[in-house]
């Protein structure tokens, strides 16, 4: 984009659509939303794109709207990574510094984080994320952010992310031959968590459950730090899939039924009230009662819920979330889930709009649930940007084209500077906190 510190765009590559979105950061700091679009995704199945050639299609024409309505050009953006392939790891690093005397610096911190990037995971997978979470100097535990203080041992906790190569540089390949530029993949969760939490749910513990059209997402904060994330391969497509099979009915018919009269709790829902499905192709009608709809529902969220309480307990955190759960993702709305999971869990639960950091004045269109990623893109992407201002970035040439070039030639020149782009998009992968992380 024209002007890098003003403007920052993103693209939330869902199972269910395909979300580009663009935003600007208003002198308050707060973020206005200036355009956002969305369409139907093709090529993409639990998070993980699976035919290129039809989630380029699906980018193009969302980037394209989008566009339109900004009255701008997009060149570079932030987009998010998820899938059943993202798995977390904790670990522990160290270095010895050569006095005691000097202060740590931000560099010493770096050289920490970088060495994270080469601890041995296995073959075809690659370090998404390096979270710090807490440094120990000289045996003195605790500390947030050692830089400016004196001591010779730097140790540190590191939540890392870790991905299928294969899966990222899919994602890539969309991008470029969307004709954009990647900035850098964020893990998903970690948007959303930006986007919906507060920063006193985080200090006091929190689990955010960002429910998508085939991925549920997780992300347990305590004490303002990261402590465990994940992705569970089930969503809001396995429960319509579900009253499909159990209706015996189309597709769309299914979802419909699922947002118009859903509910997550069969005891709360009415046994004569009942629904009319218009038969296949002129055949006899069905009637469906609400009752029975809203035990296919909730038979198959208790089940996603299970798995989510596995991977908060996994956390070690399960104990420790006063402010229980939020709910988010544009399966959150369901009628009746926080109440069923506040059942399930014992825990406090409520649902997640990613109003958080937005200006007062936002699209409307922006205020729900199922926005939460594509807005949390944004945050993220301006915190990568004031960093990378602050470590000058080598950008990509722009490659003139003579105007008296033989149309052949100025084809030649597009591709080698396409070829140049995909050798740094591995750069991009590797380069995810170049500065700063400490005060993570």
């Amino acid at each position: 984009m024209s002007h890098k510190e003003d403007f920052v765009a993103a693209i939330d590559i869902g199972t269910t659509k395909i979300v580009a979105i663009v935003g600007k950061r208003k002198e308050n700091g707060k973020i206005e939303i200036l355009g956002i679009s969305k369409t139907a995704s093709k090529g993409v199945k639990r998070g993980v794109v699976l035919n290129i050639e039809e989630a380029v299609n699906s980018i193009q024409k969302t980037v394209e709207d989008v566009q339109f309505s900004i009255g701008k050009q997009i060149s570079d953006v932030y987009v998010g990574i998820a899938g059943q392939h993202i798995k977390s790891i904790k670990n522990r690093g160290y270095i010895n510094r050569d006095s005691y005397d000097d202060e740590i610096t931000k560099e010493d911190i770096n050289a920490l984080i970088q060495d994270m990037y080469k601890i041995p995971i296995d073959v075809g997978e690659e370090i998404i994320h390096v979270l710090p979470q807490n440094y120990i100097v000289d045996n003195e535990t605790g500390v947030k952010n050692p830089v400016g203080m004196s001591g010779k041992r730097v140790e540190a906790n590191f939540h890392i992310v870790i991905g299928q190569i294969s899966s990222a540089k899919n994602i890539g390949k969309c991008i470029a031959k969307a004709g954009l530029q990647l900035n850098q993949l964020i893990l998903e969760p970690l948007a959303s968590s930006e986007a919906v939490l507060t920063d006193d749910e985080k200090e006091a513990g929190v689990a955010l459950v960002d429910i998508g059209g085939g991925t549920t997402d997780i992300a347990v904060y305590y004490d303002d730090i990261i402590r465990h994330t994940a992705v569970i391969p089930f969503g809001g497509d396995v429960v319509t899939k579900d009253i499909k099979e159990g209706c015996s009915i189309l597709q769309r018919q299914a979802e419909l039924l699922k947002i118009q009269y859903g509910s997550a709790l069969g005891d709360l829902a009415k046994e004569e009230e009942v629904v009319s499905i218009p038969g296949i192709s002129g055949r006899e009608p069905k009637e469906i009662s609400f009752k029975s709809l809203a035990y296919i529902i909730q038979s198959r969220m208790e089940e996603i819920f299970d798995a989510v309480i596995y991977e908060i307990e996994n956390s070690g955190y399960f104990d420790r979330l006063s402010a229980g759960i939020v709910l988010t993702g544009g399966g959150a709305l369901l009628k009746h889930l926080p109440a069923l999971v506040k059942f399930k869990t014992g825990m406090d639960v409520r649902i997640g709009y990613p109003t958080e950091h937005l200006a007062s004045d936002a699209i409307d269109e922006v205020n729900h649930p199922m926005f939460s990623t594509s807005v949390g893109l944004i945050l993220k992407g301006f915190e990568q940007n004031d960093k990378t201002k602050k470590v000058k970035k080598i950008e990509e040439p722009e490659i003139e084209l003579d105007e008296n070039l033989e149309e052949e030639e100025k084809l030649e020149a597009k591709k080698e500077n396409k070829l140049g782009f995909m050798n740094n998009l591995k750069k991009v992968f590797t380069d995810i906190f170049d500065e700063d992380d400490a005060e993570l």
